[in-house]
């Protein structure tokens, strides 16, 4: 079973930049696809951004422009570069990796942006 590790949250100003980690186990990285997901108090989890095992990206209309989301195979680590940060981006941030045999969740990273 796949195991994943995020880092990289933490409290910004509005304009600010974060970069979040996801380290993933396993010998087969480059056949997972990657999923940032998003959850806001009383809201329900959204997809931020997404990463094929080839490469494709999709991004949420909310963050285009702004989030960046790239792979490394190297590492075994997916990341999302979060640009131009705002209070509306503040949420728990989590990762998922889609595999042949299902699919893992990260434990979740804190952003917190501040006015």
């Amino acid at each position: 079973q796949v195991q994943l590790v995020e880092s990289g949250g933490g409290l910004v100003q509005a304009g600010g930049s974060l970069r979040l980690s996801c380290v993933a186990s396993g010998s087969t990285f480059s056949t997972y696809a990657f999923g940032w997901y998003r959850q806001a108090p009383g809201k329900q989890r959204e997809l931020v951004a997404g990463i094929s095992s080839g490469g494709r990206t999709n991004y949420a209309d909310s963050v285009k422009g702004r989030f960046t989301i790239s792979r490394d195979g190297a590492k075994n680590t997916a990341y999302l570069q979060m640009n131009t940060l705002t209070p509306e981006d503040t949420a728990v941030y989590y990762c998922n990796a889609g595999y042949a045999q299902g699919s893992a969740w990260g434990q979740g990273t804190q952003v917190t942006v501040s006015s």
